[in-house]
C-alpha cells in the first residue's frame, strides 16, 4: 500500500526550503569568493598629487588631503603642511620620536 501524498500545502513548502537554502549556500559562496580576492589585494602605494614637489631626500611615510591642505609625513619625522591650490609648502614641523 503507498503512502499517501503529502497535500499541496506541505509540497509548496518543501520546494521553497529547497530554494532559499539553495540561495543561501550560493550567497555565501559569493561572499567568501569576494573576501578571498579583495583581502588578498596589497594596498596602493601612496602618490602625491601633482602640484607638490617634496624636498631633496624625503620620502612620504604618510598622506592626509583636506580641503585646502596636504599634510605629508615623511619618513625623516617631519609633517609638511602644502597648500592644496597652489601646491606651496606653507609649515615645515619636526616631530618628537617617542
Amino acid at each position: 500500500m503507498p503512502p499517501d501524498s503529502p497535500p499541496p500545502e506541505v509540497r509548496l513548502i518543501k520546494r521553497l526550503v529547497v530554494v532559499l537554502t539553495s540561495v543561501m549556500i550560493l550567497g555565501l559562496i559569493v561572499i567568501v569568493g569576494l573576501l578571498v580576492t579583495r583581502l588578498g589585494l596589497s594596498p596602493a602605494p601612496l602618490a602625491l598629487p601633482d602640484s607638490v614637489s617634496l624636498p631633496e631626500g624625503a620620502r612620504v611615510e604618510a598622506l592626509t588631503l583636506s580641503e585646502s591642505w596636504i599634510i605629508v609625513v615623511t619618513r625623516e619625522g617631519e609633517a609638511l603642511f602644502y597648500d592644496r591650490s597652489s601646491g606651496a609648502l606653507r609649515h615645515r614641523v619636526a616631530l618628537e620620536a617617542d
